[in-house]
């Protein structure tokens, strides 16, 4: 065990929970004040939800021995054999310390789909969707491209999640936003977020803890981190220049709400390729996504959805670009442990994340799409018109977020 790693790990470990938090805020000041609480709760509460689900049974399901390249084994079950000696997934640092790493993966991932049906789900249509969602969709993907499965197997190539958690969490997004519908008033009246400055605040945390989400998927604190790191820095950089660059362009003038929703944007796109490319490639995926994932989000409203945090614009599509672009760009004079892509001779690469990105699109589509149908019939996702009109806040929780 190198206690280097070890410590480095620990630190990243904080980092990526305390983007938990961050999204809560970032959420939180982008809906209207009636639902700030019900908003930030929902990010918050995925810290308890998932952590019990994880000890539970969740990390022997998603790294436990492989069943058929599908599914880790039930061997890990409440930690059974998880210790402090290192492991073999991370044989630098403690076994349990790798299992709490990733466990803070698995609870930003159901948390950044709660933006796509903020102000009129039912509290406990979200906690059942929650559990139901982590331990049926993230777990088993998770598995697939990270834990011995099919899709690591056959060489896709997924550095720090943007397949197992950008895109899965934002195909699913789109389902949800569709089958819980349209916010009272959608398309008929202004919804303007009600504190810009807290949105800033949680994109800032988010952008500090992805360097612990990125160059932390390293496993220990070396080159291939380094690199993780800066290429995160420059692709998030470049992601809110080009957005409000485009924003500037069609609408007039840069919006402060832009350049953070930019920003989230780069962070997305470089997740799968951090540590597989160079900081030039880094910033050319970076301006292809502030671009890019801002004339998606312009899409809800001539499509009709109510993505109302704008989930699948910047998670699904942008999650999608990164994916693909780890096909093209990834090089093994920056990372000889992974594979060359479509730029350095190896064409095959681009299609091979191709086909691991619409396979975790179209799983994700349907068992979501059940999922959500389930909870409907059993317990209702939305709440009625006049709990909706009154705001979560009070009608979900008793509570307001403000006191004037």
């Amino acid at each position: 065990m190198n206690t280097g790693d070890t410590a480095f790990m620990l630190i990243a470990t904080a980092m990526v929970m305390l983007m938990t938090p961050g999204l809560a805020l970032f959420y939180g000041g982008m809906v209207r004040s009636k639902n700030v609480l019900a908003t930030i709760m929902q990010s918050f509460l995925c810290l308890g939800i998932v952590s019990i689900l994880w000890v539970l049974f969740g990390y022997s399901l998603a790294f436990g021995p492989d069943v058929k390249g599908l599914i880790g084994d039930l061997s890990w079950a409440g930690l059974q054999g998880v210790g402090t000696t290192p492991g073999s997934y991370a044989p630098t640092i403690p076994h349990l310390l790798f299992c709490a790493f990733q466990l803070m993966f698995a609870v930003i991932t159901p948390a950044l789909i709660t933006g796509a049906f903020a102000e009129r789900i039912k509290f406990t249509a979200y906690l059942a969707f929650t559990v139901l969602w982590t331990t049926l969709v993230y777990f088993p993907i998770c598995h697939w491209v990270w834990g011995g499965g099919w899709m690591g197997a056959h060489g896709g190539m997924d550095f720090a999640g943007g397949t197992v958690i950008h895109i899965n969490s934002g195909a699913a997004a789109l389902v949800a936003a569709l089958m819980v519908g349209k916010r009272q008033g959608w398309g008929r009246e202004p919804f303007h977020p009600h504190n810009l400055g807290m949105t800033l605040l949680g994109a800032g945390i988010l952008w500090f803890g992805w360097f612990g989400f990125n160059a932390g998927s390293a496993l220990s604190a070396g080159e291939i981190a380094t690199v993780a790191f800066f290429t995160t820095q420059i692709a998030s950089g470049a992601a809110a220049v080009s957005w409000i660059a485009m924003e500037w362009l069609t609408q007039g003038r840069p919006t402060t709400l832009g350049a953070a929703s930019g920003a989230i944007a780069g962070l997305v796109a470089i997740t799968p390729a951090s540590g597989f490319v160079s900081p030039m490639s880094g910033l050319v995926i970076g301006l292809v996504a502030g671009a890019l994932c801002y004339f998606a989000v312009l899409q809800k409203s001539k499509l009709g959805y109510d993505d109302a945090l704008d989930v699948v614009g910047v998670h699904g599509v942008g999650g999608l670009w990164g994916a693909l672009a780890t096909g093209i760009f990834a090089s093994t004079a920056i990372n000889p442990a992974g594979k060359n892509g479509l730029l350095y001779g190896n064409p095959a690469q681009l299609g091979i994340q191709a086909m691991d990105a619409f396979t975790v699109i179209i799983y994700s589509l349907i068992v979501s799409f059940i999922i959500l149908k389930a909870i409907d019939m059993i317990i209702g996702l939305r709440v009625n018109k006049e709990d909706e009109l009154q705001g979560l806040d009070l009608s979900q929780h008793s509570e307001t977020g403000y006191n004037m």
